[in-house]
């Protein structure tokens, strides 16, 4: 007998969010059919799926491998429902996006708020952190970093380039002095993503070509770049940043002949196959991100060896 899709639907749900109870909340339907509907799964395909205990569900082998291929076939049974029913022009349901809180800050404050005002019948909901996230698991429609994929199996589109230079106050160089070339980093104090190695070797390139990397210290390290950017208006240092929709206020460029490799901006989702939610957010976020300045704004003040007043 061939399994109900409604019975795997309820399986996938149940194997997403690791029991019943989240799973039935998901759904909206009560525990006991839950249940219910994972007992005739099991017993259609004549295989258990759930190993169960009065504290938690947890997958068997034959189940995890059930649930990797399921989970598509579900989603893409929801997105062809969607599309059908709802069509493109009328998107509605719920959003679910992951994106960094330096980006929602600094770019997409007021254009997330005029797109909920274009769609309101999408409901939105952002998740601004950088943790890591499994697109075939977890329940997001679009996941937006500023890195490379590492999932060759993850649908992306890339949304533009970020650029990075070095920044400093004026009364941070005036205390200081200005690094006439990237070795002259290592007297300085630099505000680092983190204490790690990789975060301590800043790779530069000039605009002839050339390379040279600097380790460099610094009593202070965070991972958020707003708070970096504070960090530097204070005069904690020189830190990397990159201009996104203004300059950042009152920070003079260092070493403007040279800047980190730029960082690809990326979008992940898991299917091409999108809801007309995802999609017309992609959309719009694509248009929005076409009207902002991601790379370095050469008009900012510059600061270098023949300025040695601040």
């Amino acid at each position: 007998m061939t399994p109900s899709l409604n019975d795997i639907e309820v399986f996938v749900e149940v194997a997403r969010s690791h029991g019943f109870t989240r799973a039935a909340e998901a759904l909206d339907m009560p525990a006991s059919t839950i249940s219910r509907h994972i007992t005739q799964l099991e017993k259609t395909i004549g295989v258990q799926l759930l190993n169960r205990s009065t504290r938690k569900v947890m997958l068997t082998e034959a189940g995890a491998a059930y649930f990797s291929r399921c989970q598509h076939i579900i989603e893409e049974a929801r997105i062809a429902h969607e599309m059908l029913i709802e069509g493109a022009y009328n998107p509605r349901g719920r959003l679910k996006v992951s994106m960094p809180s330096s980006l929602a800050t600094a770019i997409l404050q007021e254009p997330l708020w005029e797109f909920s005002r274009r769609y309101p019948e999408i409901e939105c909901e952002y998740d601004l952190s950088i943790r890591k996230i499994d697109l075939h698991s977890d329940p997001y429609d679009i996941v937006i970093r500023v890195a490379q994929p590492e999932d060759s199996s993850i649908v992306s589109r890339r949304l533009g380039l970020i650029t990075r230079g070095l920044y400093a106050s004026a009364d941070y160089l005036h205390a200081h002095g200005v690094p006439a070339q990237p070795a002259d980093l290592v007297d300085h104090e630099c505000v680092r993503a983190s204490t790690e190695r990789g975060d301590s070797i800043w790779q530069l390139f000039s605009q002839s070509g050339q390379e040279q990397q600097v380790r460099v210290k610094g009593r202070i390290a965070l991972n958020h770049v707003l708070l970096m950017r504070r960090m530097a208006e204070s005069g904690a240092g020189i830190v990397p940043l990159s201009v996104q929709d203004m300059p950042p206020a009152g920070l003079i460029r260092v070493l403007p002949g040279w800047e980190f490799e730029p960082l690809p901006l990326i979008a992940l989702y898991p299917s091409r196959m999108m809801p007309a939610r995802a999609r017309v957010f992609l959309d719009f976020l694509v248009e929005r991100l076409a009207h902002v300045r991601i790379f370095l704004d050469a008009a900012m003040p510059v600061a270098g060896p023949e300025r040695t007043s601040l």
